[in-house]
């Protein structure tokens, strides 16, 4: 479902992903870890269309997001760190808003709302304003929300990140109904390591822009003789805090110019 080749990009004199190859298959639940700064989040936003890739390749089922970026924008749904909801609409306006985008027939996305909302035990809270909600209630809307146009692909960048752990655990169990159910392969980062120890098939580690580890859980644990999947992180990854300015800049003028063509 997802393959990636020699993937680079550099921000000025900044590499910030170093000629990364990984590849996800259909239906699977695959983790991209690793520290600040590593390179996780600019990975996902050449998979997702919002950068161009310095050199290498990317292949989205099958199409290439630099060439044909609407036809893979149809087929992945996101939710990213920093919140994207409406907050003066309603549960059922913020879902109704999103599958008019995706050009969803109004039959059926109203029969997805009503499940996903229901599903995510927002159903009764559909009629709320999102700035009524709690942060829980908020981070389950936006992930029911990326489920509404029924993508074959799910990003979710540090989702339950601020959650309570009852809140956390309640979320991944709704995502992986879902991506049995479904049969929707979710790509997820995360710096939760016992969740990605638990709900993950396959992880990978990145650092210094590089991948350093491919792997189960259990397999990552094999090869650095640990017990517990942070162990293994941290003998990977080592326990500097990193920097997570470089190339910020560069980065976000490289986006703004995207977005204006």
């Amino acid at each position: 479902m997802i393959r990636v080749e020699n993937l680079s990009k550099k921000f000025g004199e900044v590499t910030a992903v170093d000629n990364v190859s990984f590849e996800v298959a259909a239906g699977e639940i695959f983790a991209f870890l690793g520290p600040n700064g590593a390179g996780k989040t600019t990975t996902i936003k050449m998979l997702t269309t919002l950068l161009k890739p310095t050199s290498g390749k990317i292949e989205i089922d099958g199409l290439d997001p630099a060439k044909q970026s609407n036809e893979v924008r149809k087929r992945f749904g996101i939710v990213f760190q920093d919140p994207s909801l409406d907050q003066e609409l309603t549960a059922e306006e913020n879902m109704d808003l999103h599958g008019v985008l995706y050009s969803v027939p109004r039959k059926l996305r109203h029969e997805r709302t009503e499940m996903l909302l229901t599903l995510f035990e927002l159903w009764d809270r559909r009629k709320s304003y999102v700035k009524e909600f709690s942060g829980g209630m908020k981070r389950r809307l936006e992930i029911a929300r990326g489920f509404l146009h029924t993508p074959k692909i799910l990003f979710l960048d540090e989702p339950t990140l601020g959650l309570d752990p009852q809140s956390r655990n309640q979320l991944w169990t709704h995502v992986k109904n879902l991506n049995q159910s479904e049969g929707v392969t979710v790509f997820l980062t995360t710096h939760y390591m016992d969740e990605a120890e638990r709900v993950a098939e396959r992880i990978a580690v990145i650092d210094h822009g590089k991948i350093i580890a491919q792997g189960s859980p259990d397999e990552l644990k094999r090869q650095t003789d640990t017990d517990s999947l942070e162990a293994a992180f941290l003998r990977l990854t080592g326990s500097t805090i990193r920097d997570e300015k470089a190339g910020a800049a560069d980065q976000m003028r490289e986006m703004a110019r995207m977005w204006r063509k």
